[in-house]
């Protein structure tokens, strides 16, 4: 029963532990290589980036402003759980944000495009850590979820919907060549989030144990046999599951051709 209820209460740490390492990645890229070059970031950081480039208020004191509305909805809509996870999430991801200010004084790198390259490559692998832990930072995802949940809408496309405002918003507060370097952070931030995503496949053979053998020695992932049975020709069949990370799917696809 103590065995059980260490892996649980670590089960329950883990996108705690996970939320901390990915903000403190996302932060340093903020401060880093955004703030110097005077860009901004997707959703609602990049609009407390805003208010900091015209107010002088702190990014990570904006942004947890700005998410407090979103908590309020993500209590009402989401569940205790889900919440609490948001709610310490957003609190620390804005705090690291602060806490990692000085990053700023550096001025890593004096490229605009190239700052924007690597400040996205930097929260892309941060967000990716903590999406892969069931952690949140709170923010657009929060209403993502919430859009999704109650009006089956794509999360990601609700995400990209509302990044589109805050482009507009930067191109009509700046100019268009921030606005299209955000673009370009952003766009590059998802792709390295989307190379941490797990993608669940199933194949339906006539060889289960001979596909399922090589999925296992070539990919080193472990396969599992559903029970099946074609609703047209009635006749029995095995199918393979198995969860494997995206860069992976092209070599299932040559496997199974």
């Amino acid at each position: 029963m103590r065995q059980q209820e260490k892996l649980t209460t670590r089960q329950l740490l883990i996108p705690y532990i996970a939320n901390f390492i990915g903000s403190v990645i996302a932060a340093i890229g903020i401060n880093g290589f955004f703030i110097p070059q005077h860009l901004l970031s997707s959703g609602i950081g990049g609009v407390a980036i805003m208010v900091y480039y015209a107010t002088g208020l702190p990014v990570g004191t904006g942004n947890f402003i700005m998410n407090i509305p979103v908590l309020i909805a993500c209590y009402r809509f989401m569940g205790r759980r889900y919440t609490i996870l948001a709610i310490i999430g957003t609190i620390m991801y804005s705090a690291l944000i602060d806490a990692t200010s000085f990053f700023a004084d550096f001025n890593l790198i004096h490229d605009p495009m190239t700052a924007a390259i690597m400040g996205g490559i930097l929260n892309g692998i941060g967000m990716g850590i903590i999406y892969r832990y069931n952690g949140n930072t709170g923010g657009l995802d929060v209403i993502g979820a919430i859009a999704k949940k109650f009006y089956n809408l794509e999360m990601g496309n609700v995400v990209m919907g509302l990044n589109t405002f805050v482009l507009m918003g930067a191109a009509y507060m700046f100019n268009l060549e921030l606005a299209v370097l955000t673009f370009i952070s952003s766009y590059v931030s998802k792709v390295v989030v989307g190379l941490n995503q797990r993608k669940a496949i199933t194949i339906v053979t006539v060889r289960p144990e001979q596909m399922a053998g090589v999925i296992m020695r070539y990919i080193g992932h472990g396969v599992t046999f559903l029970n099946g049975k074609g609703a047209y020709t009635l006749q029995d069949k095995q199918i393979i599951y198995t969860v494997i990370k995206l860069t992976e799917v092209s070599k299932i696809k040559e496997i199974v051709n």
